[in-house]
Parts: C-alpha cells; sequence; structure tokens
C-alpha cells in the first residue's frame, strides 16, 4: 500500500544545510588529501587519561550523575579556574558540566535569550551561534571584526549596542582566525558594557592554546566581566579528546540557575565514567600547562614549511588554526580555491567566507595545525612542490 501522507514541514532553520566541515572532509576522503580542514587533532590522548575511564567504569561509575556533573569534577574546575584567573566559583551553584562547548552555548542562549532580544555576534565567528540563536528566537546583530586583523572594533560594538540587546558572544583565543583578545580590549569591554544589562557569552575552548608568552585574557579576571559573564570551555580541546564532547560553563549563582534550567532538559547529564576519569586526571596532573609549547611547536613547523610557497601568512596568536592569504596563488574565490586544493593539489583547508552569514571573501583560508608532524610534513610537501608558480 501506497501511503498518501506528505508533510508540511515549515524548517525552523530555513537558511541551514550542510556545514562546510563536513563537505570539505567528505571532498577530502573522495580526494584522498590530507584534511587540514576540520578542527580537530589526528593524534591520540594521554593513554593514562583512558585508562582512568576505564577504571571508572570498573569501579561501577555507569549510571546517571548529578544533573549539574560529578561534584569531584566541578571541584577540579573551581580549583583551576582561581588559580589561573584569580576568580572563585561556587562548584555547588557555579559551575556545570556539559555535553561539549557547543551545548553549552546553545544552552546559554536558549536560557537567557528571549523572542526579539538582540545577541551580538562578532564576525568571523564559529557556525554554531547563529542558528542557536535564530533557535532561541533572538535577533542577530553581526558586527564584524576589523578585516586583517580580526581585532575587535569597539566604536562598531558600541554602535551595535541598543535597549533590546540581551547578551553578546566574544570568542578568545579566536576561531578562525587566531586572533588573542589583550587585557586592554577586555578592559574596553568591561567600560562598554559596566552601564548596561548585557550577558556575555565568553566561548574561552582555546584558552590554553596562546602563544609567544601571552597570556589568556579570561572574561573571569575582570570582575564586570565575571558578574555577566557565562565562560565557556572544553575538556576535549584541552585533552585532545574531542568526541568525548565534554565541556563547562561558570557563571555567577543567578544566571546558573537558569541555565541549568534549559540544560537538565535538552541533555539532562553527561557521560559518567568520563566524568570521573577527567576529575582523577586533573587531581594529578595540570597537562594543560604544557600546551602552549605543544601547539606552537607545531605552529611553527608549519609557518616554516609555508613560507617556502606563495602564501601569506597571518599571525596565529593561539588556537590550532593559521590562516593565509591566497592573494599571491589563484584569484579564485575562497570556496572555490579551497575545493580546488583539495582537488588537484591534495591538501583540505576551510575558506574564511564560511565563517560569515553573507560569505564575506577577503581571499583567506585556514588551515589546522593540530596534527601529527607526520601529517603536517605530507601536506607540506604537497603545497610545496604542487602548487603552481606565478
Amino acid at each position: 500500500m501506497t501511503s498518501s501522507f506528505s508533510p508540511v514541514l515549515q524548517s525552523r532553520l530555513p537558511q541551514v544545510g550542510t556545514t562546510i566541515f563536513t563537505v570539505m572532509s567528505a571532498l577530502a576522503t573522495q580526494h584522498q588529501a590530507v584534511n587540514l580542514g576540520q578542527g580537530f587533532p589526528d593524534f591520540a590522548c594521554d593513554p593514562a587519561l583512558t585508562a582512568l575511564v576505564n577504571a571508572a567504569m570498573q569501579a561501577g561509575h555507569n549510571q546517571y550523575p548529578l544533573m549539574a556533573g560529578v561534584p569531584a569534577l566541578r571541584d577540579a574546575v573551581s580549583e583551576k579556574l582561581e588559580r589561573l584567573y584569580g576568580r572563585h566559583y561556587r562548584a555547588a551553584d557555579e559551575i556545570t558540566i556539559t555535553a561539549g562547548a557547543t551545548q553549552a552555548i546553545f544552552t546559554a542562549l536558549m536560557a537567557l535569550v528571549h523572542p526579539g532580544d538582540e545577541v551580538i555576534v562578532l564576525e568571523p565567528c564559529y557556525d554554531s551561534y547563529l542558528p542557536n540563536i535564530a533557535l532561541a528566537g533572538g535577533v542577530v546583530v553581526r558586527v564584524p571584526l576589523t578585516p586583517g586583523t580580526f581585532r575587535p572594533d569597539f566604536g562598531k560594538i558600541a554602535a551595535a549596542l541598543s535597549a533590546k540587546t540581551r547578551a553578546i558572544i566574544i570568542n578568545t583565543p579566536h576561531n578562525p582566525s587566531g586572533t588573542v583578545w589583550s587585557q586592554a580590549d577586555m578592559l574596553a569591554l568591561e567600560a562598554l558594557l559596566a552601564p548596561t544589562n548585557v550577558i556575555v557569552i565568553s566561548d574561552e575552548v582555546y584558552e590554553h592554546m596562546v602563544f609567544d608568552g601571552a597570556a589568556h585574557e579570561s572574561a573571569s579576571r575582570f570582575g564586570g566581566l565575571a558578574e555577566r559573564a557565562i565562560i565557556v570551555s572544553s575538556f576535549g580541546k584541552t585533552y585532545h579528546v574531542t568526541g568525548w564532547k565534554v565541556g563547562f560553563v561558570a557563571a555567577p549563582a543567578a544566571l546558573t540557575v537558569e541555565f541549568r534550567k534549559v540544560h537538565q532538559f535538552n541533555v539532562f547529564t553527561v557521560n559518567t565514567p568520563v566524568q570521573h576519569a577527567l576529575a582523577a586526571y586533573m587531581a594529578h596532573t595540570d597537562a594543560y600547562a604544557a600546551l602552549p609549547a605543544f601547539y606552537q611547536r607545531k605552529r611553527d613547523l608549519f609557518r616554516a614549511g609555508m613560507a617556502q610557497t606563495p602564501f601569506k601568512l597571518l599571525p596565529s596568536e593561539g588556537t590550532f588554526f593559521q590562516c593565509a592569504d591566497i592573494s599571491a596563488v589563484s584569484d579564485r574565490s575562497e570556496s572555490d580555491f579551497c575545493q580546488w586544493l583539495t582537488t588537484d593539489i591534495g591538501v583540505t583547508a576551510i575558506p574564511m567566507s564560511a565563517f560569515y552569514a553573507e560569505g564575506f571573501d577577503q581571499r583567506i583560508i585556514r588551515f589546522c595545525f593540530a596534527k601529527e608532524d607526520s601529517t603536517l610534513e605530507a601536506a607540506l610537501e604537497r603545497l610545496q612542490t604542487r602548487l603552481p608558480r606565478t
């Protein structure tokens, strides 16, 4: 019997299709390209960490934990934040363990943004921000970071503030550009928001990947920001386990109350044995302290190899991304160039235009250097020998 049912669907995200990361990764697989597009490591985490997950399972930590997260892990996060940034968050009512940073950001927006509220985003930005705001019923107010340097323009941010502004999302170290906000930047934002009731959602997932001796300026360092900020970070980025999808939120109690109201109904809680393992791991090691040097060496290896190509490299102050200007390589658009680079040269990157709602094309692409040295060397060999010389 043939069904006559034909659903009439009104999409909640009519402008959203398959992400550029999925498209480019599929193309990389099809053409056996070295994939420096999507931002995840191709190397293993510390074996001690996976052993702790197994030990937690064997110890019987396999049922639901508390909704807000395993107390020992929340305690470990609280201790770390106070030690690194000088701000004490109470583990009981100011720290929540989340199913990764993306879920944390989505939950924060769903909890705090009401239909018609405006949310300022600084473009280019991580691709989940805009759809999350739309799903919350908010109005996106896009403010460009300065082209070329990707530094915040506080005059433009000030002009974007209105009586309807509910929140601003900031991201430092910044994906996709690798720019790191300075202390002066954070103080400028603190002063700008002081007379307002605007909430700050501070995406700090690359907090431990800041190079050349610079410090990560967490919003939690600044009293006027911390009192209004939801701090988001990621164990996946920090410990090379992006597939585990575990992160955390630190926020004042009043904001945490509203955050947890939504959190309990969109995920309720997060992987129990992994939480216990992370708590045990953090109690015995500060492995994140080695990350700046670890990733700076990979950045420098990649930059040294790229210096032997026609690409013009932008600064990479943090994260595990390197952006490059393609103007001396090709007259193609960013998107077309990335497809050509994958199919003809055998290396995959991501167009910067993918991080703008309207696809602003500056002739810049993004590579990920969170890869084995052998992966980076294979990519560099192709870029050095296969690119046409002008």
